[in-house]
């Protein structure tokens, strides 16, 4: 049994992440911390643990104390910024690190930096590989020790769109991404627009033309359609909301029809990619997918349909953004990683 660590463990990833590894069954889950909630049990925080916590408690989150121990991987379920200062301790010591915030999700540093201010180890950025699992191909598992997870919402918009973008079956120009999170999307914190009274029988729109997650975004997507031979960057629209729901990322993408390109190509190249994929569901045509069907599991659904009089591709998804968007993800990653079944301990 290969010992692990979750820092960050009290926050709704890191609560996701601890429920998946007490039940994984080829992992010991032997650490899990939190500054606030140090020394308490973790099913007095988690009482949904109650019974099957094998009498863990939490630990504060002394970096150095953690690379010392004999816990062969950690997941960083921080915010960005304090996740880069453990992963500095932990690669340095050896271990494995999963990333769970957006410390190492962009590669080019100028590009973070004006998305999320100073990072606090660039050292690390050409040691890091971004992993999502059904894009990533497999050299990534051979050549790293710090693992990038990618955010919700660009895993709901970068699995319909890499297949596409590689086949040259989509422009590279004009594609608008409309997302809706389930509020435990922002995290555990106590701000108003975030209380139950504000968000119940509420939908709206948020950081719009600037949000975060566009710049991970867009450097994936701008690989992708390298691949397929485009050199320029690809631009996004992408217009994130709010939605009175708990849990799940419903996302719709409108993206212009390369010529020529049919919906049955676009099916082909999507089944080429994830035919077998145990956690992407490609739908029938004409059903769309629904969060209702996804909340509680690893999976996404994608579907897609074609609108002959404005000529694009209307590409849709939903996923549960705590389990293939953070946590399910996380734990997916660390299988490919160590070699163990790829779905162990997410069914």
């Amino acid at each position: 049994m290969m010992k692990v660590g979750v820092v960050g463990a009290s926050g709704y990833t890191g609560e996701v992440l601890v429920q998946l590894l007490l039940k994984h069954p080829a992992v010991d889950l032997a650490v899990v911390t939190s500054r606030a909630q140090a020394g308490k049990p973790l099913s007095a925080v988690i009482p949904a643990l109650r019974g099957v916590d094998r009498g863990l408690r939490f630990v504060d989150s002394d970096a150095a104390a953690l690379a010392a121990s004999d816990c062969a991987l950690f997941f960083l379920a921080l915010p960005h910024g304090a996740a880069a200062d453990y992963a500095r301790a932990f690669v340095a010591a050896g271990k494995r690190v999963i990333d769970l915030s957006a410390d190492f999700r962009v590669a080019d540093l100028a590009t973070y930096t004006r998305y999320y201010g100073a990072h606090h180890a660039p050292e690390l950025l050409p040691q890091a590989r971004y992993v999502l699992p059904e894009i990533a191909g497999e050299r990534w598992r051979s050549e790293a020790r710090l693992v990038a997870a990618p955010g919700c919402y660009p895993t709901s918009i970068l699995v319909p769109l890499v297949p596409l973008l590689r086949a040259g079956l989509v422009s590279r120009e004009h594609i608008v991404a409309n997302s809706f999170s389930g509020v435990s999307g922002a995290g555990k914190k106590a701000a108003e627009m975030y209380l139950y009274v504000e968000r119940a029988e509420s939908a709206k729109a948020y950081g719009l033309t600037a949000h975060r997650h566009l710049a991970e975004i867009e450097e994936q997507l701008t690989l992708a359609a390298k691949a397929g031979g485009g050199g320029e960057p690809v631009v996004l629209q992408f217009n994130p909301h709010l939605a009175p729901m708990r849990r799940g990322i419903a996302t719709t993408i409108t993206v212009p029809a390369a010529a020529g390109a049919t919906l049955s190509a676009l099916r082909t190249a999507w089944e080429a990619a994830y035919g077998a994929a145990p956690f992407v569901q490609i739908l029938a045509e004409g059903e769309t997918p629904d969060t209702a069907h996804v909340v509680g599991t690893n999976r996404i659904d994608i579907s897609a349909t074609y609108d002959p009089r404005t000529r694009n591709f209307v590409l849709t998804s939903a996923e549960d953004n705590l389990m293939k968007g953070a946590g399910g993800q996380a734990v997916q990653i660390m299988n490919l990683w160590c070699g163990f079944a790829e779905a162990a301990g997410l069914t």
